[in-house]
Formats: C-alpha cells, structure tokens, sequence
C-alpha cells in the first residue's frame, strides 16, 4: 500500500485504522494482536488513538495487547489525540466537558499515551478540537518540548477551520502535517467552509475521519439520502463492487490526497475497504455523486 509523505519524517499508510470503538469490541489481547497482524498484511501500518477514546481506556488496551510484541510496535505509526476532557469516572476532576490546549494539558497528556500505548515516540499528535481559549503561543511550547525530547515525531489538527490552522501554524517554528476532518460524499461541509481549498493551497494531506458517512447511506430515508444512494449503486454496479467501496474510491479520487479513516474492527471489513484504493472513478461519476449529495445541480 502507498505511503503518504507527510513530511520528512513521517509518512502514513493510505489507509489508517481507527480504533476509537476498541473498548466496544471486547477483543482479547490476543484478537487485538491478530487484528494488527492483519492491518499490518494489508499495508496499513498506522493507527489512529485519542486519550478519550474508550472512556480514556483506548490506549491502554491497545498497549497492553502489544506490550510483548515489540515486532509488532516496530512495525506501526501512532496517530493520537489531546485537547478535550470529558466528564469520566477516570477523570474526577472534570466536572464540566471542555477544552484544555495549555501547556501542561497537552504534555501530560502525550506523556500519559506514552505510557499506556508502551511506545517510545508518538509519530503524530494532533489538537483533537478547536478550542476557543486557546494560546497558540503556549501551544508551540508544548509541541517544542515534545519534539526536542523525541516524545513526537510531528503535530498537526483535527477538526480545524482554515483560519483557526494558520493561527496556530503562525506561532510554530515547524508546519503542521495534517487536520483530520469529517468528510464523506454524506458529509461535504469541509469542501464549503474552505477547509479543503486550504488543504490544497498548503500542500496539506487530510485525514478523514467517518468517511462512510457514519454508515447512515445504508438506512437512507431522506430524498437526498435516498437520491444519494441510488446514483452510489448505479455506480457501483458499473464496476461490479459495493457502495460503501464507491464512498472509499470517491474520498481517494480526490486530488487533495485524503487518507481515510477505517473504523471496523473486522478484517474482512477494512480488506474490502482498501480494496476501494483500485478503483478509479471517472470525473463524470466523481460528480454524480457530488450532485446528488448537494441535491442541486451543477451550473
């Protein structure tokens, strides 16, 4: 599988396993191990975390499966995220959900996915929200402390507006590699607020997070939905596949160079969604489906 460059030490598989349900799978340490083992056979070698994910259990579990299988740790890139606190049994101190980008937040918190993912070096940290307290000054502190002591390897955003990117970018010493966005031919507001045209402007790769659009195309009810769903099953029958593949292979046609986020905790599921990476939409049907997304048409 293609490796996507996103700086001169960090590159990423096309494809990128999420495991923010792993606390939902109750997979044994031994089923977690297989379930890398097979991401790791079909090219993808990255895995995307948070500290929240799982009710902050995510990271732990994960590191616990492969805290003897250092074959395995070496094979793998870590993506995880900081920046938001959750009401949680874990976290009795929070007695409010908020935003937390300070310094001390954000060091604490890549220290502590350290120790439960049992790695050396996360390979990319992202700020998992905007915050709208937010120093960016104390911000760079932090991600020049974890860069200079070998925490992390490079920082970049999810869910981020152009603007709120070049704010933080400005007061950093080194460019962040990526934002990490929903975006699906459900879900297409990343291409209307800008996101995507910055993206381009900068070179920048986006991640996608829920590029299946949250699965909710298979329970369509809506006439756009439902709209949507018919020209996705036109075009799937034409290249004898699935739609969930055509949603894929739409993401990848894209020139921006989206890596996708595959939330499935079942290998037969994430073979067959990095089997979307051969399949080459023309830009006819690349617009069939955004015309039927927006439910308008294209002047």
């Amino acid at each position: 599988m293609e490796q996507i460059k996103l700086n001169d030490e960090v590159s990423l598989s096309k494809f990128v396993h999420g495991v923010w349900r792993l606390a939902e799978w109750n997979y044994t340490n031994e089923q977690i191990q297989q379930l890398v083992e097979g991401c790791l056979e079909l090219g993808i070698d990255t895995f995307d975390h948070a500290d929240i994910y799982g009710d902050y259990g995510c990271e732990k579990l994960f590191g616990d499966a492969l805290k003897n299988r250092n074959d395995l740790k070496e094979k793998i890139k870590i993506v995880t995220k900081c920046g938001i606190k959750l009401l949680s049994a874990q976290r009795p101190e929070h007695y409010i959900k908020h935003y937390d980008t300070s310094f001390e937040h954000i060091v604490g918190s890549a220290e502590n996915s350290l120790r439960q993912l049992g790695v050396e070096a996360i390979d990319l940290l992202l700020i998992h929200r905007p915050d709208p307290f937010i120093n960016p000054q104390e911000v760079a502190k932090a991600f020049d402390k974890l860069k200079t002591e070998g925490k992390v390897k490079a920082f970049g955003v999810s869910n981020f507006l152009p603007q709120q990117f070049k704010a933080l970018q400005a007061a950093l010493d080194f460019p962040l590699v990526t934002n990490q966005i929903e975006i699906s031919c459900v879900s297409l507001h990343e291409f209307d607020n800008g996101t995507i045209d910055f993206c381009q402007e900068i070179g920048l790769h986006p991640m996608a997070w829920s590029p299946l659009g949250g699965g909710s195309i298979f329970n369509a009810q809506t006439h756009r939905m439902l709209t949507l769903k018919n020209v996705l099953h036109k075009i799937s029958d034409r290249h004898d596949t699935t739609i969930d593949r055509i949603m894929l292979a739409w993401l990848l046609a894209h020139p921006v160079g989206i890596l996708p986020v595959i939330g499935s905790g079942n290998l037969d599921r994430i073979k067959a969604a990095t089997e979307a990476q051969h399949i080459k939409l023309s830009r006819q049907e690349w617009f069939e489906i955004w015309v039927a997304s927006r439910g308008e048409n294209v002047p």
